[in-house]
């Protein structure tokens, strides 16, 4: 049966210039199995940091935090001025999201380099780009080893029927390509309104050797209190469990030294 599709409201406070989800229809869910057409760099050095943080080009750096699914860009946006000289990637497999994604980050630079701004935001957007692909397929090809710093699964796909577990974002043999990309000390910040969901993703986590459970305490007294903040608060859906008063489930962990 054909999925039905996903409209989303126009946030209240978005500016003229913005660009408006309602232009941006597109299915609630992709199937990470089908063949989507994706391009994607042979491997991660051939990754064009260049064209899509512009302002870092000759930098050196490469992404640190990597947003997993990334929908329409709330993390993004909330963690861009909190580490103004870290480079953020966000990966979605839809194709009108990511255009939403993109089309936004380039309007939030335009706005920034306008003469109108008094009080310009921290980077000005500058670090932060979305990229259209599969992390079930090509992580790999994207990151190199011990790359990142944070991996975001935010409000994943649910696959709430049995037989489409295997889909789930979080599974035993994609835990093996998030420990290779993510440094040890790294963080995976997990979080869900489906209990369900939450206790698959931590029963796994805990599962996987090259991961250890963080409480919520600990990584407030590091002073990752802003990206926790975010993490429950800047996404779509996020948003949407608040206004329903739904519950949220949050799981953090971090990447152990290697044996």
């Amino acid at each position: 049966m054909a999925e039905t599709t996903q409209e989303t409201p126009v946030d209240a406070n978005e500016e003229d210039f913005m660009p408006q989800k309602r232009h941006y229809r597109q299915r609630a869910h992709a199937n990470p199995f089908s063949d989507h057409m994706l391009q994607y760099p042979a491997q991660p050095s051939d990754f064009d940091v260049a064209s899509h943080y512009p302002a870092f080009k000759d930098s050196g750096k490469r992404p640190e935090f990597a947003d997993i699914g990334c929908g329409f860009g709330g993390l993004l946006i909330a963690l861009a001025p909190l580490f103004p000289d870290t480079l953020i990637l966000g990966m979605e497999i839809r194709v009108q999201v990511t255009q939403f994604v993109e089309d936004r980050i380039a309007a939030l630079r335009i706005k920034q380099k306008s003469e109108d701004v008094k009080d310009p935001v921290p980077g000005k957007y500058e670090n932060v780009s979305v990229i259209r692909g599969n992390a079930m397929k090509f992580l790999p090809n994207f990151f190199e080893k011990h790359q990142l710093s944070k991996i975001f699964f935010l409000f994943p796909d649910p696959h709430f029927k049995a037989r489409k577990h295997k889909a789930r974002i979080i599974s035993p043999t994609l835990l093996a390509e998030y420990a290779y990309v993510l440094r040890p000390g790294g963080i995976i910040y997990t979080i869900t309104d489906v209990k369900d969901l939450h206790e698959w993703m931590v029963k796994h986590l805990e599962e996987f050797p090259l991961f250890e459970s963080v409480d919520e305490d600990v990584l407030l007294r590091e002073g990752h209190g802003g990206i926790l903040e975010a993490v429950k608060t800047s996404t779509e859906e996020g948003k949407k469990v608040a206004r329903n008063e739904g519950s949220k489930y949050l799981a953090c962990f971090r990447r152990l030294p290697d044996p």
